[in-house]
Formats: C-alpha cells, structure tokens, sequence
C-alpha cells in the first residue's frame, strides 16, 4: 500500500442502467426474480459501489496488491429503470490495517438510490491465488473438482 491511501480519497461515478442489469436478468434460473420488476437489481448496484471503490484508490496500491469486498451495509430506497443514469459517490473514511471502509450514496434523477458503507480488504494477489489453490484441489480457475473426479 502508498503512502497517498489514506482517509478522504473519493471517486464518483455514472452508470447508465441497460436492461441486463435488472432483476429479472440477476440470476436467470430463477423463475422467482423472472417475476419481479425491471429495476436494478440490488446485486447488480452492490457491484457499481465496489467498482466506485476501486476507482477512489486507483493508483494507491502496490503493483502485488488488489482489493475485494469484504462488508456491504447499503440501504436499497428506490427502484432505478433501465435507461437511467445513476450517480455513486463514494469516500474512503477509514483505513485500519489492510481494512478500508467507504462511505456511499447513489442516487438518480427520481432521488436517493442507496446509502452506507462498504468494507475492503487489500491483498497480495500471489498469497490470495496460493490460498484459493489450497481451497479448491489447485485448479487456478476456482472450480472445486467434484469426489472421485
């Protein structure tokens, strides 16, 4: 990590919604969110914060290093359609250790979209491969090989 990764780092953000991005499309074997409205989906906006928050560090971490979200505690407050814009703004408002913590808020043109915080760890990308080999039988894509294969 840099010396310049420090509390008060922010970075702002504006995704235009495309239809694959809503609910229905979340996990398309899912006759339940098949049902449900065409507005983001929230595991969708939780993806927009974090890629908001790896651009607030850009540039603050060593060549070895990356981060992956470790906490989210963000309100959902209303439905954003495809086509609109939506504005995140994050802050970086804590760092301990290897831990950052970030303040967000979203919105679009109706309002508040979402708000509160979200948490990263910054790792060694070579230590993180190693433990992910060591969890998944040493296949480097992350796929765990099912017994007596």
């Amino acid at each position: 990590m840099r010396d310049g990764l420090r509390p008060g780092l922010t970075a702002t953000m504006t995704y235009t919604v495309p239809p694959e991005r809503t609910v229905p499309n979340l996990l398309p074997e899912s006759a339940e969110f098949a049902a449900l409205p065409n507005v983001l989906a929230t595991g969708y906006l939780v993806g927009i914060v974090e890629w908001t928050c790896i651009r607030a560090i850009a540039g603050q971490l060593d060549d070895a290093e990356r981060t992956l979200g470790v906490h989210v505690d963000l309100s959902h407050e209303g439905p954003t359609p495809p086509g609109a814009d939506l504005t995140v703004s994050v802050e970086l408002v804590s760092v301990e250790g290897r831990r950052l913590t970030f303040s967000v808020r979203a919105s679009d043109d109706a309002g508040v979209v979402c708000k509160g915080t979200h948490e990263r760890a910054v790792i060694d990308i070579a230590r993180f491969t190693d433990r992910l080999a060591a969890r998944t039988g040493g296949r480097s894509d992350g796929q765990v090989e099912a017994a007596g294969h």
